[in-house]
């Protein structure tokens, strides 16, 4: 008898199973897992429509991961651009001669053009002009360092020069004397400059500058940081 018995189970269990699909009870019926209860719809479904809803919720966890990760590599690349746009620096020297020359003394103020680029970082600085025009708006760094050499003592020495903004002279190096054979200066400040403002050096009338391949002459700048 309870063999009997087990055998109509087992018959009654496979014409239920004939009954659904593949995925178990309640596959073909699209469940909302945001707005349904599959347990209180079909019981028989209830752990495979929760898993559902894990996976679900997973999903959305993921998304919203995964965007603010975008936002923020968004964020990282533009700082990274901006970075990038902000490198600005040069550092030229007054010639390439190999042997002492001397650059002056001149009748009138001569704008001084260097020939000889160690750095042009963002290409702000031309080497046909001798300006340095500023790529944008910002704190920079200038230097500029004279030397001159009066050729025998007792002569007059003349190392001299004036660093400017728009044709407005900021600072201007000097050391003129008669006891020294050779020697030189050099100014160092920080200054906020505009995007557009032109920065050159001139030598003023009766100094001169002398140089050879050590290059003791220099014009520098670099920007610290932008402020636009």
């Amino acid at each position: 008898l309870p063999a009997i018995v087990l055998l109509c189970l087992l018959e009654a269990a496979f014409i239920q199973a004939n009954d659904y699909s593949w995925g178990g009870p309640g596959a073909n019926r699209v469940i909302d897992p945001t707005t349904e209860n599959p347990c209180l719809m079909d019981q028989s479904s209830c752990g495979c429509c929760l898993m559902q809803q894990q996976i679900h919720r997973m999903g959305l966890f993921f998304n919203t991961s995964l965007n603010e990760l975008q936002k923020e590599l968004s964020k990282a690349k533009t700082a990274l651009s901006n970075v990038r746009a902000s490198r600005s620096a040069f550092s030229v020297g007054l010639s390439t001669a190999k042997n002492l020359k001397c650059f002056g003394p001149f009748r009138d103020d001569m704008l001084i053009v260097y020939k000889y680029v160690f750095i042009n970082l963002g290409d702000g600085y031309d080497v046909a002009t001798g300006i340095f025009t500023v790529p944008r708006s910002g704190v920079y760094s200038l230097a500029l360092t004279v030397y001159s050499d009066a050729g025998a003592a007792g002569n007059t020495l003349a190392a001299c020069a004036s660093l400017q903004v728009n044709n407005v002279v900021l600072a201007g190096p000097k050391d003129k004397n008669m006891q020294d054979q050779e020697d030189s200066a050099t100014v160092v400040l920080a200054i906020h400059l505009n995007a557009g403002d032109q920065v050159s050096v001139k030598l003023p009338i009766g100094c001169f500058l002398c140089e050879d391949n050590s290059h003791y002459n220099t014009f520098t700048g670099f920007l610290l940081y932008a402020t636009d």
